[in-house]
């Protein structure tokens, strides 16, 4: 997902996008760790499009004062 995709969400649909990340990085990092990971590429970009996501909701909110 690129930044304009995400530009383009509600802040709420980001949230909820937010969460569903969250949730599959855990199952990632607990598959990691029983050893049973596939593509461990896919944590790094989890974490950063998360981050990118916080950023712009972030951006929003210093926006809208």
């Amino acid at each position: 997902m690129t930044n304009k995709e995400i530009r383009e969400l509600s802040n709420e649909e980001i949230l909820s996008k937010i969460e569903e990340y969250k949730a599959e990085l855990f199952n990632l990092r607990f598959s990691q760790a029983t050893g049973s990971l596939e593509k461990p590429s896919r944590i790094k970009e989890l974490r950063k499009l998360v981050a990118r996501m916080k950023t712009i909701l972030r951006e929003r909110e210093l926006s809208s004062k």
